[in-house]
């Protein structure tokens, strides 16, 4: 009985990392996206601002994704390329709204959730679910169709509770890097010291490449999403294209295809949810004199 039981635990545990080695580059994706929303907090509220992410990543995977995507992928598959589709959109949508905020363009509800830490939670909550998504269906995909729905339930609760652990725990560290700085600079060791100045001085520029990161990262998943599930339901133009210009340059390798594919998907990302921004802004200037012209009513 024990010998079965952990055969089991070993095939689920062996299929879980195959499984997550193809979910590596939505990972980082999540890792660099993550730590904007931790930016502007008192040092003493980043660690459980992080850890509430964590639980609501959890709550994500384990609740929402994991049952939903089994009774989907038995009942009703068409519907998850669709489902797919809103979510990268939505991630296009929030990279284009950081995009515009380059160039001076606020946005108000952003600037709302940096100063209101509720806000700021649901909203990283929300990106992670689909980030999420796109994890555990890469995963489910990953898996042996004859693996059983066990199985496969055991080795996504794996792979959802190992990838939560890997991101917000490498958020954390990001995060308490500079007090880890401030740390070592009172170590009496003059060298010691230096060291956690100048890991202090760099904080602020980590951070902004993360973001960029982080915000390339939201429109090149939103695009591919959208790119590849597009493909799989009503409209091939956008893959075909994609695959034309990869094809074109297939002696170059697959590094220089791998950026070429990327940068694709982040321009398309980035022009899908620039107009999705503008369909958003001119709606929600609708409704606030809609609200106001009531009022005075």
């Amino acid at each position: 009985m024990s010998v079965g039981l952990l055969a089991v635990v070993d095939d689920i545990l062996t299929a879980a990392l195959k499984a997550s080695a193809k979910t590596a580059g939505v990972v980082i994706d999540d890792a660099a996206v993550t730590p904007q929303y931790v930016q502007g907090l008192t040092p003493a509220r980043e660690l459980h601002v992080v850890w509430r992410i964590a639980l609501g990543s959890l709550f994500n995977k384990f609740v929402i994704i994991i049952p939903i995507a089994l009774l989907l992928t038995a009942f009703a598959p068409w519907v998850l390329p669709f489902l797919l589709i809103l979510g990268g959109t939505y991630l296009c949508f929030e990279g284009a709204e950081k995009v515009t905020e380059w160039f001076g363009v606020h946005h108000a509800a952003g600037e709302t959730e940096s100063r209101d830490e509720g806000k700021l939670i649901f909203g990283a909550i929300r990106t992670d679910l689909i980030l999420s998504t796109e994890i555990m269906l890469i995963a489910l995909a990953s898996l042996d169709p004859d693996f059983g729905i066990w199985m496969t339930l055991g080795a996504l609760v794996v792979i959802g509770l190992g990838m939560t652990a890997l991101v917000y725990g490498a958020v954390a560290l990001l995060v308490k890097i500079d007090d880890i700085g401030l740390a070592l600079m009172k170590n009496p060791a003059r060298h010691v010291r230096r060291a956690g100045a100048r890991i202090v001085a760099a904080m602020p520029a980590v951070f902004r490449v993360i973001s960029v990161i982080g915000t390339v990262a939201m429109l090149w998943v939103g695009g591919h999403l959208v790119i590849t599930n597009l493909a799989d339901t009503f409209w091939h133009g956008p893959a075909d294209v994609l695959h034309a210009v990869t094809h074109a340059i297939d002696a170059a390798g697959p590094v220089v295809i791998w950026v070429a594919d990327t940068a694709m998907s982040a321009v398309f990302g980035l022009i899908l949810g620039l107009i999705v921004a503008g369909i958003v802004l001119g709606v929600s200037r609708l409704f606030p004199r809609n609200r106001a012209e009531a009022a005075a009513h």
